[in-house]
């Protein structure tokens, strides 16, 4: 069996993987824009406007419920899509989850509050936030396979990361918006129309990440599992009935950044603001600038675990996020705008670290026959117990003590959680993939 590779054969491959991963980066970031001006408006828009009647802790604790729903429909949206990537490949579905939230978002946007329609609208807002879920439950284990199905298997660290950045790239993106439209709009103004503008912008947005994603080709690896007949018929229950171990350490390992993420980029919003006395343009611009710090760190941190050991590297970073949180606390009780931003891009940082080689990590532990199923069920269903009722717990642990103590004991226990993690799963096995490729170019 011949495996060379002629070296057009390799310009060619690298162009496909570059753009893989162009593709990759923009349509999760356009997609976790979506997400990303929700979570903001959960923390500063919808008490306001979707809950109102109860007293502000009350209607805190409704909106964040309703950021919730988001994280606890992406299992769903993993199974539907992780067995349809399976099944039918990686293109068609990205394509779909598209779809699916940028409508959901621009809805949103459109949607009329409380004091027009009623308890419609939270049920409404509800559904909406359901059908996000479920679309980004099914994005991510298709937007990593595309770049790291297209790159050097040997560098899969770096190459999933394009998938990785979109989280930030999105926020950065979302929090500008609203911050501009926060700093050039009164504090009435923002609230009844200014917030909406947000939303609705996605629409452009979309039609952009469609037009990528629709020139794209079919990844490699899913050709050859479909020219030599190596698809699973059934991956979902192949994962549960065969991957048990892959699944639980794919699953821990996302709990700490996970609830590391919504700690600096939806709970600071309320600590700062409403314990602080901090503005809400103080809180937007520390995380605007932790964001586009973030967008160099995880691709550098992929990097990093593509010549290092990739599960000591995330162990460690998962160990001094746990160690931070404490110094976070302590440095930001001066109210400086300065200290603030200095703090979020600390956390952001600890949070890239662990997340720019998360995504290979997960991806590697399943077969490649196996790996959209078995990475959406583990990150959608580890998101249910991390980021999902991260906010929840903050908020209710601050209410029953008055201190940041057990904040960042729940952290710390996040983390001892993602290191467990690791160190259960198996480490990149690289040749896999180039035996598919190989078998079928041969």
């Amino acid at each position: 069996m011949s495996t060379a590779t002629s070296p057009q054969q390799a310009k060619l491959r690298k162009r496909s993987a570059i753009k893989a991963y162009i593709a990759s980066l923009s349509g999760t970031s356009l997609e976790y824009y979506d997400f990303a001006i929700y979570s903001v408006a959960s923390a500063l828009v919808f008490p306001k406007i979707f809950f109102p009647g109860n007293d502000e802790f009350v209607g805190l604790l409704l909106s964040f419920s309703t950021f919730a729903v988001g994280y606890l429909a992406r299992p769903l949206g993993g199974v539907i899509f992780g067995r349809l990537g399976d099944r039918l490949g990686r293109k068609h579905v990205l394509v779909v989850t598209l779809l699916l939230i940028g409508a959901a978002t621009i809805l949103i946007g459109v949607l009329p509050d409380y004091n027009a329609i009623g308890p419609a609208a939270p049920a409404i807002l509800v559904l909406l936030r359901l059908a996000q879920g479920i679309g980004v439950g099914g994005e991510w284990g298709g937007a990593v396979l595309l770049s790291s199905e297209f790159g050097d298997p040997n560098k899969r660290g770096f190459w999933s990361s394009a998938a990785q950045i979109g989280p930030p790239a999105g926020n950065l993106m979302a929090n500008g918006v609203l911050a501009i439209l926060a700093a050039s709009l009164s504090n009435e103004a923002f609230l009844s129309w200014g917030w909406r503008v947000a939303f609705l912008a996605s629409a452009l947005l979309v039609v952009f990440g469609l037009v990528i994603r629709l020139k794209l080709e079919e990844t490699p690896v899913f050709k050859a599992l479909v020219e030599n007949n190596e698809r699973s018929e059934a991956p979902l229950r192949e994962v549960f009935r065969n991957e048990p171990r892959a699944l639980i350490a794919a699953a821990l390992s996302r709990i700490s950044p996970d609830v590391i993420y919504s700690m600096f980029t939806v709970y600071v919003a309320v600590y700062a603001t409403k314990e602080l006395g901090m503005s809400t343009g103080n809180v937007l611009t520390a995380i605007l600038v932790g964001s586009g710090v973030q967008i160099f760190i995880i691709p550098t941190a992929g990097a990093l675990t593509d010549r290092f050991n990739r599960r000591l590297l995330y162990g460690i970073a998962a160990a001094g996020s746990a160690i931070y949180i404490p110094l976070f606390f302590i440095m930001i009780q001066d109210r400086s705008v300065v200290t603030l931003t200095l703090g979020v891009v600390g956390g952001l940082v600890f949070n890239g670290l662990m997340y720019g080689p998360q995504a290979a990590f997960i991806t590697e532990q399943f077969p490649a026959r196996l790996r959209y199923a078995g990475s959406s069920l583990a990150y959608t269903l580890a998101g249910v117990l991390g980021g999902a009722i991260a906010p929840l717990i903050f908020t209710g642990l601050y209410a029953a003590t008055g201190t940041w103590y057990l904040i960042a004991v729940y952290l710390a226990v996040c983390a001892v959680i993602t290191i467990v993690g690791v160190s259960l799963g198996r480490d990149p096995k690289p040749e896999e993939d180039l035996r598919l490729i190989h078998d079928v170019s041969a």
